[in-house]
C-alpha cells in the first residue's frame, strides 16, 4: 500500500499532510526514512517522529437500505444523520448521497480510494430507481425523461432509461447525479414524486435487504462494481 494511503487509512492525518511529513523526513519504514512515494508491505513497521503508527483497520464495504427521513451525511451535528442511525463499530462514511426523502441502496465504506472511481463522471455507474408519482403516467412523461434535455440549475439532463411499470410507477435509470434530478424532471411535466427508491448501483442490487439494515459486499460484488464501463445496457 502507498505510504500516504496507509497513513490516511490509519486515521492519523490526510494524504496531503502525510506527504509533507515524508518530505520533512519524519516518516520511517522499518527504521529507514522514506519519501512520499514509498510503499508499505504487510508486517512493515511505520513510525512518525519515532512513534509507532498502528496498522489501519481492514477495509469495510457495506450496502445499506436507507429509510426515508435519514440524511446522508457524516456530520454528527445534523439530526438523523446516516452514521448515527447505523451506529457501526468502525469509522465509515457514505459514498455519494440519497435525498432525505428518498430511500433505498447506498454504499458506505472506510476506504477513500474507491470514492473517485464510483463518483467521477467518466466512471459513472447506472443508478436505477423505482418511482411512484401522484397521477397516472403519460407517454409524454416517459418520453420526456428518456430524451433528456431538461435544465436543472443550469445543467441539462442526459438521455436515460424510463420504463412504465403500472399506472403510477416507473423505473428510471440514470448515470447523472444532479440535485433532486428525478423529482425535478417529473415536476417539469407537472408530476409530483410520491416515493423514490434506489434499487441498483451498477451491478449491485438492493434485492430483499430490509429497510434500515446493512450487509457486507462480497469480493465479487466489489470487483464488479469498480469495473470501468459507465455505459447504459
Amino acid at each position: 500500500m502507498h505510504i500516504q494511503s496507509y497513513i490516511s487509512k490509519s486515521g492519523f492525518c490526510s494524504r496531503r499532510e502525510s506527504a509533507r511529513m515524508a518530505h520533512a523526513g519524519r516518516i520511517t519504514i522499518n527504521g529507514e526514512v522514506c519519501d512520499s512515494k514509498a510503499r508499505v508491505e504487510q508486517g512493515d513497521e511505520v513510525r512518525i517522529d519515532g512513534n509507532l503508527l498502528p496498522a489501519p483497520p481492514p477495509p469495510v464495504y457495506l450496502a445499506f437500505n436507507k429509510p426515508r427521513g435519514i440524511t446522508c451525511t457524516a456530520q454528527s451535528s445534523i439530526e438523523g444523520n446516516i452514521i448515527d442511525f447505523i451506529d457501526y463499530h468502525e469509522r465509515i462514511f457514505p459514498v455519494g448521497r440519497l435525498d432525505k426523502d428518498s430511500e433505498g441502496l447506498i454504499l458506505l465504506t472506510n476506504d477513500g480510494s474507491i470514492v473517485n472511481p464510483l463518483l467521477k463522471k467518466e466512471f459513472s455507474k447506472e443508478k436505477e430507481y423505482m418511482v411512484t408519482v401522484n397521477r397516472p403516467i403519460t407517454p409524454l412523461l416517459v418520453e420526456g425523461i428518456q430524451q433528456g434535455g431538461i435544465s436543472i440549475r443550469g445543467k441539462m439532463t442526459s438521455p436515460c432509461k424510463a420504463v412504465q411499470i403500472d399506472d403510477f410507477t416507473m423505473s428510471i435509470t440514470l448515470t447523472q447525479g444532479l440535485n433532486r434530478q428525478i423529482r425535478r424532471m417529473c415536476r417539469t411535466y407537472d408530476f409530483t414524486v410520491q416515493s423514490l427508491k434506489r434499487i441498483r448501483i451498477g451491478s449491485l442490487l438492493l434485492d430483499d435487504l430490509p429497510s434500515g439494515r446493512l450487509r457486507e459486499l462480497s469480493r465479487k460484488e466489489l470487483d464488479q462494481l469498480l469495473k470501468v464501463d459507465g455505459t447504459l445496457h
